[in-house]
């Protein structure tokens, strides 16, 4: 007879990267996940301006935006799929995107699985690895 393993997964994330580590009864697993995102595009190039002044050649602020968007969606999907198995999820980070995620976990009805979610600052893989299993333990 076969048991099936629990997926117990910590997530730190913030809009640059996503720290995951996952804990089975196999074992301990971390994945990196970096994202794409600039908060501030620059025009591609880094060649000078030939001739006048264009501004066509600088994105307008819509069009940044919906890049920006359209990257972190990306981000997004790469960490959902990242942890789409875990049976109890822990989320925590300094900023945002840890409210966004939440909501991209509601609508792809995952958003059951989230066992806590808490503001931290910056840490070491270390420590957000140290942490996970600290969480996970004291339950």
């Amino acid at each position: 007879m076969r048991t099936s393993t629990k997926t117990k997964v910590g997530l730190w994330i913030d809009h640059k990267k996503a720290m995951v580590v996952a804990i089975t009864d196999k074992g301990e697993e971390t994945r990196l996940i970096i994202s794409k995102v600039e908060r501030q595009l620059r025009r591609s190039g880094d060649l000078p301006l030939e001739g006048a002044y264009d501004k066509a050649q600088v994105p307008a602020r819509n069009s940044r935006q919906r890049t920006f968007t359209a990257h972190l969606n990306i981000y997004y999907d790469a960490v959902i799929a990242s942890i789409r198995d875990a049976d109890s999820i822990l989320i925590f980070g300094p900023g945002e995107a840890k409210g966004e995620l939440k909501k991209r976990l509601k609508k792809a009805n995952l958003s059951g699985r989230i066992v806590g979610m808490e503001t931290v600052d910056r840490m070491t893989d270390h420590q957000i690895a140290a942490k996970v299993r600290q969480h996970f333990h004291d339950k």
